[in-house]
């Protein structure tokens, strides 16, 4: 190869590497709720000119569509990080699913999004294959099983949490099953061929047991609180503490930002019942102690 060739190809990965940098900052800063991909112009006010779509030709069929309480097709054949063959709906039926669709080739915002994943499951004390599940999914229909258990071998090593590799699993499949769980849980993305790359957004959801889509937490952070909360409301409150019950009381789900923000009149219902309940303990406690006063001076006359 000569000097100029090298040239050149250095060149091109350098502008491969500084697009895809643009198009995953564009993405993270992008809306995330769309309900459908944004037309190339849209609707006005009677007498206004068109509103015109701004987002670079490559952003514009890219969306997460909140499909809450949406079933995902459990009937979806893939294969897994060994290369057999699976069904989607076997990570169902006893836990609630959290499902990453990336692609592990993705030279940067994929990578985000698993990093970002991982940070908030080491701090949880929940446990893959025991609370939940994790489903990773690649959306390049030209992947294959060995890309799958490069990837999971990273991130197992990256979690650190004995018996996870039972519980988090990396998929590969063809176009139509992916297309399918895809639109499920609305999830757009699109090829840019010119880059040879996906361009897509950023988020997890959290489905529940029957593979009804119950949160999206969006972006490359992931708050720990929440994914737990998230967690809980998809198993029904059959996992997790009292404590994270009564807090779920005090917590709702927004899907607007895909956090969970504080509800003031139950906060406020909360703290009167812990009043209540610290005044009704500190009398019994006063009670007791004045009882065994008593019977203590009965004895000493006795």
């Amino acid at each position: 190869m000569t000097t100029s060739a090298v040239t050149t190809s250095g060149m091109t990965r350098r502008r491969r590497r500084a697009t895809c940098g643009t198009l995953a900052l564009l993405l993270l800063l992008a809306p995330h709720g769309a309900a459908e991909t944004a037309p190339d112009t849209q609707p006005a006010a009677a007498g206004a000119p068109p509103l015109v779509d701004t987002r670079p030709p490559a952003l514009r069929e890219v969306a997460i569509e909140q499909r809450l309480d949406a079933q995902v097709p459990l009937d979806l054949a893939f294969r897994d990080e060994s290369g057999a063959p699976v069904n989607l709906g076997q990570y169902f039926g006893t836990r609630p699913v959290i499902l990453s669709l990336v692609y592990y080739q993705c030279p940067m915002l994929c990578t985000l999004v698993l990093n970002g994943l991982v940070r908030a499951l080491r701090v949880l004390s929940f446990d893959p294959g025991r609370e939940f599940e994790i489903v990773t999914v690649s959306f390049n229909p030209r992947e294959t099983p060995e890309l799958a258990a490069t990837k999971k071998a990273t991130y197992l090593g990256e979690y650190d949490r004995p018996g996870a590799a039972a519980g988090w699993h990396f998929l590969t499949g063809d176009a139509d099953a992916i297309e399918r769980l895809a639109r499920a849980v609305g999830f757009h993305y699109t090829y840019v061929p010119e880059e040879q790359q996906f361009a897509h957004a950023a988020a997890i959801m959290v489905l529940t047991q029957d593979g009804r889509v119950a949160r999206y937490f969006f972006g490359v952070e992931y708050s720990p609180r929440d994914l737990r909360f998230g967690l809980i409301d998809a198993a029904e409150h059959k996992i997790g503490t009292a404590v994270d019950h009564l807090l779920l009381y005090c917590y709702r789900y927004d899907p607007a930002t895909g956090k969970y923000g504080a509800i003031a009149m139950n906060l406020v219902r909360a703290g009167g019942l812990v009043t209540v309940l610290a005044l009704v303990g500190f009398v019994l406690m006063m009670r007791r102690h004045e009882t065994c006063r008593h019977e203590r001076r009965v004895v000493g006359r006795s």
